[in-house]
């Protein structure tokens, strides 16, 4: 668990990266306790960056790390991710372990270069060159776990390529066995949300996460 004396350090560490790099630098300490993934975030500068706030729930990237074996973690540095009014962020994930090895907390930086990428494209109409684009979509950062909930349905419909109305058993475990290895069912209720969306009860949700692949 992270203590009070490392979180006073971090933020302190976060209040002087916002402070030096500006409004358009959001910092975002997560506090990693199982036992309540709806209010990870215990410390944000510069919050309208992503229109989150002290209290607020996980991003799909701290969720997931719960899925997966802290000694697997490594620090994520300089990634694309996108805000859901459209603004791009340069984004570094920092994971901070006990000295069991244990995750306690996830440190982030996100700074939104919207504006840079404007001046850029005008600069690069006169040297147009072609691009490829990366395949791999970039993460939303949601402002809270109800509409992370949301995404992660959506990608899980995304996967099969069908609406729930027309998928078959497999699909819908598939669809379910995705969110589970998204860690979508760590957050409160969600498996009252995802078995209404599914149209299937409580039981097959649960048998559908334990179906062989």
């Amino acid at each position: 668990m992270l203590t009070d004396e490392k979180l006073n350090f971090l933020s302190q560490v976060g209040k002087a990266l916002a402070g030096q790099f500006g409004e358009n630098c959001e910092i975002v300490i997560h506090r990693i306790d199982p036992n309540d993934m709806n209010h990870t975030i215990v410390s944000i500068e510069n919050g309208q960056v992503s229109s989150r706030q002290l209290g607020d729930g996980p991003s799909q990237i701290v969720l997931e790390t719960l899925k997966k074996d802290p000694a697997e973690l490594h620090d994520h540095i300089n990634y694309i991710t996108h805000t859901h009014d459209g603004r791009v962020l340069k984004s570094s994930t920092l994971y901070l372990k006990n000295e069991k090895g244990e995750l306690e907390a996830i440190f982030a930086i996100n700074y939104d270069v919207s504006n840079l990428i404007m001046a850029e494209n005008v600069l690069h109409s006169f040297i147009a060159v072609e691009t490829k684009e990366d395949p791999n979509e970039p993460n939303f950062i949601p402002q809270n776990v109800n509409e992370l909930l949301d995404d992660l349905i959506q990608e899980s419909v995304k996967l099969v390529g069908k609406p729930v109305s027309l998928m078959t058993k497999e699909d819908k475990v598939k669809s379910i066995q995705f969110l589970n290895s998204k860690g979508a069912f760590l957050v409160t209720k969600s498996g009252d949300k995802v078995s209404q969306y599914f149209n299937i009860s409580k039981y097959t949700l649960y048998s559908y996460i334990d179906a062989k692949k």
